[in-house]
């Protein structure tokens, strides 16, 4: 089984889109862990109402509200999946009928998945997260004119799906197109690494830091993208007070274990 976790703050409208949109899958062996970053009482409620409907397992880990603490509510909800393998996944992104298929199809031993993203502009986020009956198909239909307005950044990837291959295998670690609201990777190989860091607190790189980790002890990228794109909702830009602090606490592990 497949364990999907949603890491969710303080937005419920969006995290209702993108649960409903994993109640849709073509494939519907997994469960659904929502890893919640100390929201308020109205996530939990929503989470309570979602499971009254859903045919899916649900499950919920709650931490208080310390600051961004993405890294140690993800290794909380890690603690609880009964799934093999896992998708991480974010609450401000609405994923294709066939996203946990394709995952399952791009999964190979001692090997992770990246995947990517589609970028929706703000109205058109709003729209979507008035109607809370998701309808991908009626997206899809109306994507190239999305893109030729500006709604969305890319549409052809919601049309052209390449199959698995060799050439989907990153040969040496590279920080690019890493996206922590769109990767898998077998459940023994997260903890074979002790899961996130979570040393790494704020905005920024846990997900880097979490691939190179994974590399270092022998487990393969491979990315997802033209298969696995999700459609990722806009928001005000979040805090990156940490940006750059994370990235050097990345850098500096990398040249420690480099140099070893």
């Amino acid at each position: 089984m497949i364990s999907v976790i949603i890491t969710t703050y303080n937005w419920p409208v969006a995290l209702n889109l993108c649960v409903r949109s994993l109640f849709n899958q073509t494939d519907k062996d997994f469960e659904i862990i929502i890893a919640d970053d100390g929201s308020k009482k109205d996530t939990e409620q929503l989470v309570i109402e979602l499971k009254k409907v859903s045919n899916i397992n649900i499950k919920y880990v709650w931490q208080e509200d310390l600051g961004f603490r993405k890294t140690a509510i993800l290794n909380k909800a890690i603690q609880i999946t009964d799934g093999e393998y896992i998708i991480f996944l974010d609450g401000d992104c609405v994923t294709q009928p066939d996203f946990i298929e394709k995952h399952r199809a791009l999964r190979r031993a001692k090997a992770m998945v990246t995947g990517s993203r589609i970028l929706l502009n703000n109205s058109l986020s709003k729209q979507l997260c008035s109607d809370t009956n998701w309808d991908f198909n009626s997206i899809k239909k109306k994507s190239l004119l999305y893109r030729i307005f500006g709604r969305m950044n890319k549409f052809m990837p919601l049309w052209i799906k390449l199959p698995s291959s060799p050439l989907r295998n990153y040969k040496v670690f590279i920080w690019r197109r890493i996206k922590g609201c769109n990767m898998a990777a077998w459940k023994s190989d997260i903890q074979n690494i002790q899961g996130f860091s979570e040393d790494i607190n704020g905005w920024g790189h846990e997900d880097a830091d979490f691939v190179f980790r994974l590399h270092l002890s022998g487990v393969m990228r491979r990315s997802g993208s033209w298969c696995t794109e999700v459609l990722h909702l806009y928001h005000s830009e979040t805090n990156k007070s940490k940006d750059k602090l994370n990235a050097g606490i990345v850098k500096k592990r990398m040249l420690e274990l480099k140099t070893k």
